[in-house]
């Protein structure tokens, strides 16, 4: 598979000014992926070091690869991780950090990762391999109200109940195994139609259930504000609403209590030029928050 071709790191160009990148600084990028803002953040910091995490394995042998120099520090672990990772390392604090939040094209793209609507292989959408709980133990082991909270609460969909109602029906007859099974259920049940896979809302739930990422990044965005030294800032990329609210709310609250200062008022979307260029950005919105002192 080239790597190349399947990462374009989204809203690059603004990640570049909004760090405002010191020559000797200190950078951390808590979904450090393929590498693709890593690699231009690492050419600009010839005296600098860059902390790289993320919870999948196989991004994690990507990124050595795209970034393997002295100066790259990379390790395992989730948003909630940001703080011991990086006392590990004996480093005290961080001139700014990058979450680029959601799933990867290296995920989607590989079909035994169970991500895509069009995988035939099992349903599984786990970005850290070694956790037990998968998409298959959700929709086929959940009870029936919990699957519904599920995908209307986290996929914001309308059709909830419908689409819950045929899982429950076909898994009392065999279990669904596969994503395109699933993607198919919910096509013929919804009937909806547009530019978006019919599955897409579901298949967002189910990946933000299996993950904890509603959780994760709050927790996440705590810690890396503790970490982060005065002056330094927080770049977070979203991709949907949920994900959005959630950094809205923190920097809001954080910025009420003199904690950051907003740096952008409104989200700042992709250039029309980078969503022609690459469709996959067209749902980006970038926050960034300077952190001003320290929690009393």
């Amino acid at each position: 598979m080239n790597h190349e071709k399947i990462h374009v790191p989204v809203l690059l160009d603004e990640i570049l000014d909004m760090l405002r990148i010191r020559p000797d600084g200190v950078y951390l990028d808590g979904t450090v992926g393929l590498g693709g803002h890593s690699s231009e953040i690492l050419s600009r910091i010839p005296e600098g070091v860059l902390i790289g995490i993320d919870k999948d394995d196989d991004a994690l042998r990507h990124a050595a690869e795209t970034l393997g120099d002295k100066r790259v520090f990379l390790r395992k672990g989730a948003f909630s991780n940001i703080s011991e990772i990086v006392s590990s390392l004996g480093i005290k604090a961080v001139d700014g950090v990058l979450l680029d939040l959601g799933v990867s094209m290296l995920q989607l793209k590989a079909m035994e990762r169970g991500f895509s609507f069009l995988s035939q292989e099992r349903l599984d959408m786990r970005m850290d391999k070694t956790q037990d709980l998968s998409a298959w133990e959700v929709v086929n082991g959940y009870p029936e109200a919990d699957l519904e909270r599920v995908i209307r609460e986290y996929g914001e969909e309308p059709f909830a109940r419908r689409i819950v109602r045929e899982i429950v029906s076909q898994r009392k007859k065999a279990r669904i195994e596969t994503c395109k099974e699933l993607a198919d259920l919910i096509a013929r049940v919804s009937r909806r139609r547009g530019k978006s896979h019919p599955a897409t809302l579901t298949f967002q739930a189910l990946r933000i259930e299996v993950n904890g990422e509603m959780d994760e990044l709050r927790k996440g965005l705590a810690a890396a504000l503790d970490i982060l030294s005065e002056g330094g800032r927080l770049c977070v990329i979203s991709y949907h609403s949920l994900e959005d609210r959630i950094v809205k709310n923190f920097m809001r609250e954080e910025a009420r209590g003199g904690l950051i200062e907003l740096i952008t008022k409104k989200p700042l979307p992709p250039s029309r030029e980078e969503v022609r260029r690459n469709p996959a950005s067209r749902s980006a919105k970038l926050r960034v928050g300077e952190k001003r002192g320290a929690r009393v």
